[in-house]
């Protein structure tokens, strides 16, 4: 990988990760433009180390109150029902099946889940879901009003990002607009579900690419892309939390239905292939 491809995709792993519209897709059909391969689940894992510290440090207070009252609360069980605690506990159930299905489907991920044709029908089909479901909510739950069994519906919802196409934020919004939580609740849950997955996913990938094929020879151009992917990505954070808080997701579902039809034109006329050679 070349610096200019690396700077490239750094930029759209960190514009992409947090909005509704897949960053694998758009790393993957990116990726396919620029030189005719997939930069794999391997690059997408990675550099998605750079956007979720961002969240790491966006969330720094949060994250920080509740790993400490977490901690103290396996020693003192009369702080089980503080809700920092609860929500320690939440992430770490709703994590549950991203894990399990991420190591369960592990080949698939890297391979037949990564063709073009699938992402076109996950762009335009999750699209309509999160537009109907957007549509029909009633966003009334705040943080403070999740419950175990929706946590652990958050955490399935986000195992579909397995799948180039759905999106992380976008399938987690969507169940919790589904369940009945506000825009904002819904993200900020979904952003610190995804923080153990994705940073577990990345390095997962880092260290056994080291030990498989030693550091790659491009290991240069991939930190760029991660540290672009982070700066980029905080920004983002930034602008969708106040953006969600008064606007709907109809612009998200838009794009990913025009993404899906250009797409399928590119795939249709050959200029894209829809599995990397």
């Amino acid at each position: 990988m070349g610096w200019l491809e690396a700077l490239i995709l750094g930029l759209v792993q960190g514009l992409t990760e947090f909005l509704p519209i897949s960053s694998s897709a758009h790393i993957s059909i990116v990726g396919r433009l620029i030189s005719g391969k997939d930069p794999g689940a391997a690059f997408t894992a990675i550099t998605q180390i750079g956007t979720e510290l961002a969240v790491v440090l966006y969330f720094a207070r949060d994250i920080g109150r509740i790993i400490s009252r977490w901690c103290k609360a396996l020693f003192r069980w009369e702080l089980q029902g503080d809700p920092d605690v609860r929500m320690g506990w939440l992430v770490i159930i709703g994590s549950i099946p991203i894990v399990v299905l991420g190591l369960l489907f592990e080949a698939q991920i890297e391979s037949v889940f990564r063709n073009l044709w699938l992402t076109v029908a996950m762009l335009a089909g999750f699209g309509l879901i999160i537009g109907i479901v957007d549509h029909f909510a009633k966003t009334e739950r705040t943080l403070d009003q999740i419950t175990w069994k929706h946590g652990i519906l958050f955490g399935l919802a986000q195992s579909l990002a397995l799948i180039p196409g759905v999106s992380r934020s976008g399938a987690t919004i969507a169940a919790g607009l589904a369940m009945g939580y506000k825009r904002e609740a819904a993200a900020r849950y979904g952003f610190l579900l995804a923080i153990p997955a994705v940073l577990g996913s990345g390095f997962y990938q880092l260290f056994g690419l080291i030990k498989d094929e030693g550091v790659p020879t491009d290991i240069g151009p991939i930190i760029l892309a991660t540290v672009i992917a982070f700066g980029v990505g905080l920004a983002v954070i930034h602008w969708l939390l106040r953006y969600i808080s008064t606007h709907n997701f109809l612009p998200f579902v838009i794009y990913r239905l025009v993404l899906a039809a250009v797409l399928a034109v590119l795939l249709i006329t050959g200029l894209v292939p829809p599995v990397s050679p």
